[in-house]
């Protein structure tokens, strides 16, 4: 990438995505670009929203290869054994492991943003998440929860493996990258959630009061950590020459198992997935982070941003910014 083409993207980044705070791009391995703004640097760290929700599938993964987890046809209450089924509800007790990696698990709501408070409030959010899951919607039809379902999974880590998400995380995944998260976050009021999600000087996992780490949100990264996931990810597993996740989780978890039909944008286990057959997906969270994962040109593009709402589109901007002066 020459000075004069950094310039140009700068110049975009400044004036049509204000709310970036780095970017991290790699290309055969190696450092491209790398660049910070609003004041960030190299160590901040930004909360990345649904970012997490691809991390937890590379956990569940992980609990798969190491036999934690035995299949993803598992029913969800195999898991919670001493969770009571309220009378009559018939369809929590048909949901899968695989049901909840794909969206594809119904929900006792219509419009999500009515739980939001509630959910906050609770000192469960898998009890909390469980208690609205089923229902009358069928399963197999896509139905995206940005925020409840994930803690689901987060729920069946800790009863798979014995130890906390953020545990099982640290030791498996994190450590083995050189990604340091340093501590579980907990949130006690609005005012202080707020804080933390304009922080950028936070390292940690948001966890509810019970110590189960959310699922859908809450890990705060670098755009240098965001972009190790993308690097592990097109190294099918490898890391340092240490098998970090099988290379047959990372092809199931990235390709087509549903389809958001309103937005016709293909879904896999947490991770979006752009083009199928040129084998392009990414974890994509709220107000513009990425990881984005083109394997035909074995290029990573990570990018975390400040939130904002109504961003611009981060996969147009890449196609349209950022791949066209990498070259082939």
């Amino acid at each position: 990438m020459n000075e004069h083409k950094i310039k140009e993207l700068e110049k975009i980044i400044k004036n049509e995505y204000s709310n970036i705070a780095g970017i991290v791009v790699l290309k055969n391995g190696e450092t491209q670009y790398e660049s910070y703004f609003n004041q960030c640097t190299s160590t901040s760290r930004i909360h990345v929203y649904s970012v997490a929700k691809s991390i937890i599938s590379i956990l569940i993964g992980i609990a798969m290869d190491k036999e934690y987890i035995k299949s993803m046809d598992q029913k969800v209450l195999d898991f919670f054994p001493n969770y009571t089924v309220k009378n009559r509800e018939k369809t929590i007790q048909d949901i899968t492991i695989k049901d909840l990696l794909t969206m594809t698990a119904p929900y006792k709501y219509k419009l999500a943003p009515y739980t939001y408070i509630k959910y906050f409030m609770s000192n469960n959010w898998v009890k909390f998440t469980l208690d609205l899951l089923g229902g009358k919607g069928q399963i197999g039809e896509f139905k995206y929860t940005p925020l409840v379902g994930p803690d689901i999974l987060s729920g069946i880590l800790v009863k798979a493996t014995g130890q906390s998400v953020f545990d099982f995380a640290t030791e498996n995944l994190f450590l083995p990258l050189g990604i340091t998260v340093e501590r579980n976050v907990i949130l006690h009021t609005v005012k202080e959630q707020g804080a933390f999600n304009k922080a950028t000087n936070i390292s940690g996992w948001v966890a509810d009061p019970t110590g189960i780490n959310s699922g859908g949100w809450g890990l705060t990264l670098s755009p240098s950590d965001m972009a190790k996931i993308g690097q592990l990810y097109l190294n099918n597993g490898m890391w340092d020459e240490k098998r970090i996740v099988s290379a047959g989780w990372i092809n199931e978890s990235t390709k087509e198992h549903s389809l958001w039909k309103k937005i016709n944008l293909h879904y896999g286990y947490l991770w979006w997935i752009i083009d199928g057959k040129e084998r392009i997906y990414a974890a994509m969270g709220d107000g513009g982070n990425v990881i984005y994962i083109n394997t035909e040109k074995n290029t990573v593009i990570s990018i975390a941003s400040l939130f904002k709402h109504n961003v611009e589109d981060r996969i147009k901007f890449i196609n349209e910014y950022i791949e066209p002066i990498l070259g082939n």
